[in-house]
């Protein structure tokens, strides 16, 4: 865009004043008076309604709700929604001038390379044609707009405000910069908290993850032995355990292991005293279970996926490293891991955000429980239990949007350090 309108003529000028002006002059008409149309309707706009939702954004409101003076007041919330849309239609509004720009110093080099400026009707064709991919995408990237990119831009606001607990409209909300964040690290009730769960959330992701994925390999690379016999069936049954919908399973094994379940049942009828295998004292027996129960249901997927791999895998590889005297263990090592690894890589990272943001687990086997010397949580919760206690149960938005943050930080800084440092991504070529 600079460069056009650094080498751009006086056409070029003046649809950098006025979008379309320079379309009419080479005398596409009906491309310049859409491109004027946009520009009149924006400046309308902005200036009946526009202009307002940009103040609102800034301000959250002035005057407080008071229905029993019938004074209806501004509704925070709406306003920095309304905020939001405003900014976006700006950016759209700056896509489309950039857009005319490029459009008309596009057409000065056509004309002084002795080309007849397009026209209007050759441009709409051309998006059922050449550009079809702009016209097939307009809708999605619209839904994507209003239905992903707006809450995920209110959400991430809404943790530099002060929403939540009692500061709910009518209450005015205000901008509290990075208050929320200062609250995690420092408030002598939440801070605390936020160590233990950021801790247990790691150690959960890496541990679950790690189990998941090679106890999935060491099932395929069983199943895929020549001395195993009837595989389909042995095959069929973590394919029904992965088949079964994970909450009915959660709450199977929550049954299987409260007082009442079949577990305890055992227990006594042999003479021993029933465990509280979740109870609050719990913790570590709780923890280890939600690993059992997390790698049964996703263990099976881990083993099917590798399953697909090693059925690609040059087996004559396998058989010179054995005439070489390579043990089984050396064969995996050298031979098998690097090269399930190479290829699942991206699912394996993709498995430890999905672990890390592992709402269900705990939520269905423990959910509900608040323990001493945490806020709002208890010693099994992850960070994504604790932000759904805060902010749904007990409506504190401010400080569960920063957590969300901290959750997106967190997982898209070392997915993307990871991939990016893997062989998958540096060494692309290597088994291909």
């Amino acid at each position: 865009m600079f460069k056009a309108i650094k080498n751009g003529n006086g056409k070029v000028a003046l649809s950098t004043l006025c979008m379309g002006l320079g379309q009419l002059c080479y005398r596409q008409i009906g491309k310049g008076l859409l491109l004027l149309l946009i520009q009149i309707s924006g400046i309308a706009f902005f200036v009946a309604t526009g202009g307002a939702w940009l103040r609102g954004f800034f301000t959250l409101g002035t005057i407080k709700a008071n229905p029993a003076a019938g004074i209806a007041g501004d509704n925070s919330v709406i306003m920095l929604i309304l905020g939001i849309f405003a900014w976006l239609l700006v950016a759209v509004y700056f896509f489309c001038w950039r857009a005319n720009i490029k459009d008309v110093y596009a057409t000065q080099l056509a004309v002084e390379k002795g080309e007849k400026p397009s026209r209007f009707g050759a441009d709409l064709q051309s998006l059922f044609n050449r550009n079809f991919h702009k016209a097939a995408l307009f809708l999605p990237l619209l839904g994507v707009l209003v239905f992903t990119i707006i809450p995920i831009l209110f959400m991430m606001l809404i943790a530099f405000t002060n929403y939540g607990g009692e500061i709910v409209p009518p209450e005015l909300v205000r901008w509290t910069g990075f208050e929320s964040f200062k609250r995690l690290v420092t408030l002598k009730e939440v801070a605390p908290t936020f160590g233990r769960i950021l801790s247990w959330n790691f150690l959960w992701a890496v541990a679950s993850t790690a189990l998941n994925y090679f106890l999935g390999l060491l099932l395929a690379i069983l199943y895929n032995k020549k001395c195993v016999r009837g595989k389909a069936i042995w095959r069929a049954f973590p394919i029904l355990a992965y088949a079964v919908p994970g909450f009915i399973t959660l709450l199977a094994f929550k049954f299987m292991f409260s007082y009442g379940g079949p577990i305890n049942q055992l227990l006594t009828a042999q003479g021993h005293r029933a465990i509280g295998f979740l109870d609050l004292d719990a913790r570590w027996m709780a923890r280890g279970i939600g690993l059992f129960v997390n790698a049964w249901i996703s263990i099976p997927s881990s083993m099917l996926l590798a399953t697909g791999i090693l059925s690609n895998a040059d087996r004559g590889i396998y058989e010179a490293a054995t005439i070489d005297g390579a043990s089984a263990y050396k064969q995996f090592t050298k031979l098998t891991l690097p090269y399930v690894l190479f290829a699942t890589l991206p699912v394996l990272i993709t498995q430890f955000i999905g672990n890390f943001n592992n709402f269900g687990i705990f939520y269905f086997l423990r959910g509900g429980l608040y323990m001493d010397g945490y806020f709002l949580a208890s010693d099994t919760d992850l960070l994504i239990n604790w932000l759904y206690n805060l902010s749904i149960d007990q409506s504190y938005y401010s400080i569960g949007a920063a957590i969300s943050i901290v959750i997106f930080a967190i997982t898209s800084v070392i997915s993307l350090a990871v991939y990016i440092l893997s062989p998958s991504y540096r060494q692309e070529e290597t088994y291909r």
